[in-house]
């Protein structure tokens, strides 16, 4: 069973309310991928991560959009003193590395690069990179990059 299929049966769970099981499935699926993906976080559909997912820490509200790639180690959350953490579009790309951080948006059909460090909102169809994260190209077309 994979990460994003152990992630799914604990959010279902968690959505109904029943206790200990989601936690429970946390636990395994920090056991076994060493990651932290809360049963809290929504993640759309066909979204897949590279390398089983291992390294990925995700923070609880997080939201995923559909058809996404997330590279192994990064991390997705939020900022000291602000209740709101990262929302991340439908097909997006998110290289190795890289880390989302603070209430921000990632539009669609974006490709963060490997070790990015994101602090702002980043508007649909671009690449960006860097430390912190500078737009590197707008109006892409997304399936010429994956």
């Amino acid at each position: 069973m994979n990460l994003i299929r152990l992630h799914n049966l604990g959010s279902a769970l968690h959505r109904r309310k029943i206790p200990l099981l989601p936690t429970a499935i946390r636990y395994l699926i920090f056991l076994l991928y060493n990651s932290d993906v809360p049963p809290s976080v929504r993640i759309g559909r066909g979204t897949v991560f590279g390398h089983t997912g291992i390294g990925v820490v995700l923070h609880p509200r997080t939201v995923i959009g559909e058809n996404c790639i997330v590279g192994q180690g990064i991390t997705v959350g939020g900022k000291s003193r602000a209740y709101e953490v990262p929302v991340i579009g439908n097909r997006v790309y998110i290289g190795a590395g890289a880390r989302i951080l603070g209430p921000i948006k990632i539009g669609n059909n974006v490709i963060i690069g490997p070790n990015a460090v994101v602090v702002k909102d980043v508007p649909d169809n671009c690449v960006v990179g860097g430390i912190p994260a500078k737009i590197i190209k707008e109006n892409i077309d997304f399936n010429d990059y994956v």
